[in-house]
């Protein structure tokens, strides 16, 4: 088996883990490990429909939860911003694109990380379907550039000092359908081809096992304790793709 092909199914096992354990991050992870390797125009159709099989898979335990009015914003604007990814992700040179996303990652991680230490106070920020479209359309344009659609609206969540139940109920349901939006923009933008189905054929198993280890860890083990860990990870491959 090719080294690249080891890197893609470990790479995919730790980013469905942490996907499974948090409801987001899957395309975060999978970036730091699989970019090093492989270019974005490569990696980005295996991340995208990787987070959507893994975010399908563990829909379900959320499913009663989501309130689709509070959701609607968020769809719309990450609709509306989903194409002009794909759009960059055509254009823009792959080694800016890279820095950008390590440059996503460290900032992401550094800013929960802190948050953490200084015990941030929820619900600090008070804001309506507006300002919720304009977080849905920037995560659409990172969704359509190669799947980064789940940081932001994590983040905004956290910013509004949602409860843990509430912000999975919104950032989960808005992944899948940005995923399927990105899926669809980069299938049209002909960045699906034989080997990317025969990448994501290989990688499927993993993606199945670490989601299914993920969602055992989210319900038997401390979050906080997990969130920390993965903050870190985040935190690591951030500078390593910006180094």
């Amino acid at each position: 088996m090719p080294f690249e092909y080891l890197i893609l199914i470990g790479g995919c096992f730790v980013a469905a883990f942490a996907s499974g354990m948090a409801g987001f991050a899957f395309n975060l992870v999978a970036a730091g490990i699989l970019l090093h390797w492989l270019p974005p125009q490569q990696a980005a159709p295996v991340m995208v429909m990787g987070s959507l099989l893994v975010q399908l898979g563990t829909l379900g335990a959320i499913w009663p939860a989501v309130r689709w009015q509070v959701l609607r914003p968020y769809i719309i604007g990450g609709l509306l911003g989903t194409p002009i990814g794909v759009l960059v992700l055509a254009r823009v040179d792959p080694g800016a694109i890279t820095g950008g996303i390590g440059l996503l990652l460290v900032a992401y991680s550094a800013w929960a990380l802190v948050g953490i230490a200084r015990g941030r106070a929820a619900g600090a920020l008070q804001a309506g379907p507006p300002a919720d479209a304009g977080v849905g359309f920037a995560s659409g344009i990172l969704g359509g550039i190669g799947g980064f659609s789940g940081a932001l609206p994590a983040m905004w969540g956290d910013l509004k000092g949602l409860r843990k139940d509430e912000a999975r109920a919104i950032f989960q349901p808005f992944i899948v359908v940005m995923q399927a939006a990105a899926a669809i923009g980069l299938l049209a933008g002909g960045f699906f081809g034989r080997e990317s189905a025969r990448m994501l054929l290989v990688a499927l198993p993993a993606l199945v096992l670490g989601a299914w280890l993920g969602v055992l860890a989210y319900r038997r083990i401390p979050a906080q304790g997990f969130r920390l860990v993965l903050l870190g990870l985040l935190l690591v491959s951030g500078l390593s793709l910006m180094v």
